[in-house]
Parts: C-alpha cells; sequence; structure tokens
C-alpha cells in the first residue's frame, strides 16, 4: 500500500510538471505573438529642447502599431494614413466613457458605415501628446485597435525608412 501511495504521488507530481511546463510554453508562446503584432509596446521616446520624438518598427505584417492613451487610458493604435480621424471601436469608447456627440457617415475598405462623431481631450504616443481632437466611435468594430488617422498624424512630423517610422511634435 505504501508503494502505491508513493507511486500516486509521484504521477501527480509528474502531471503537475507537465502542466506548469505547458502554461509556462504558452505564455512565451503569446508573449511572442503579441511582441510581433505590436513591436511598440513601449516605443522609444526621446526629448531634447522643443522637439518630441518617438521611434516605431515596422510589424511583421507591414503596419505600424503601437501602445499609447486616450484621455489617460492605455490602448493599442494602428498608424493609418488613410483614415480621416482617429476611429474608436464602440466597446472601447464606451470603456473610457466617451459621448456619441453627432451621427455621421464614415467610408470604410467594406464601403459606407454609420458612426458618431465625438472628442477627445487628449491622445498620446510616448512622450508626444495632442489635445482637443475630433474621432469618430465606430460601433462596426469588434478589435481592440485604435486606428490613429490624419487628424492626429498632420499635427507631427513623420518619416519613414526601412522598418522604421519617426514621429517628431515640435514645441
Amino acid at each position: 500500500m505504501p508503494a502505491q501511495d508513493d507511486q500516486r504521488v509521484r504521477g501527480i507530481i509528474w502531471i503537475g510538471f507537465w502542466l506548469l511546463l505547458l502554461g509556462f510554453t504558452v505564455y512565451m508562446f503569446q508573449t511572442w505573438i503579441d511582441k510581433e503584432r505590436n513591436p511598440n509596446s513601449n516605443p522609444l521616446s526621446l526629448s531634447s529642447g522643443d522637439v518630441r520624438q518617438v521611434v516605431l518598427k515596422r510589424n511583421r505584417q507591414g503596419h505600424y502599431v503601437t501602445t499609447g492613451y486616450i484621455n489617460g487610458s492605455k490602448l493599442e493604435f494602428l498608424l493609418d494614413t488613410g483614415a480621416t480621424d482617429i476611429s474608436i471601436p464602440e466597446h472601447i469608447a464606451d470603456r473610457l466613457g466617451l459621448k456619441k456627440l453627432y451621427p455621421i457617415e464614415i467610408s470604410t475598405a467594406n464601403g459606407i458605415a454609420r458612426a458618431y462623431g465625438t472628442k477627445i481631450k487628449t491622445a498620446n504616443i510616448g512622450k508626444i501628446m495632442l489635445s482637443d481632437l475630433n474621432a469618430n466611435i465606430n460601433p462596426n468594430v469588434d478589435d481592440d485597435t485604435v486606428l490613429l488617422g490624419m487628424n492626429f498624424l498632420k499635427r507631427i512630423e513623420f518619416t519613414q525608412r526601412g522598418d522604421t517610422l519617426t514621429l517628431k511634435q515640435y514645441q
């Protein structure tokens, strides 16, 4: 009987070991996937005199994805020169407490869609911060990515070289 108990304990330890190893492997793989999708989760941000600069790396799909903030809340941005305004999925806008000010029609890759105009107090990537921005709340999007459109990008300088995008804000 005691040998059987020892065998059972060893079996439980081995199962625990393999479950722990599996959990660690899944965690590491998910971290790697997240880093591939958003290589700029903590973007390089510099300040020199009256110039604030952020350097972004392109992801494997060729997009510039970064972590930033709207009204102090941490979000993921996809820089989109084809978007006129900042476009926020409705579920994120609800979480941020943004108000639907007026209905609008927006032109998307899938055609014309209904959205709602809103205002953002602040939006920032690293040390670059802009205030008083128009945006739209898009009820037709399910993912967690905010499109950072030209109403943000036109107020800063941006230069792409190779796989690097440099954003500069002059004070």
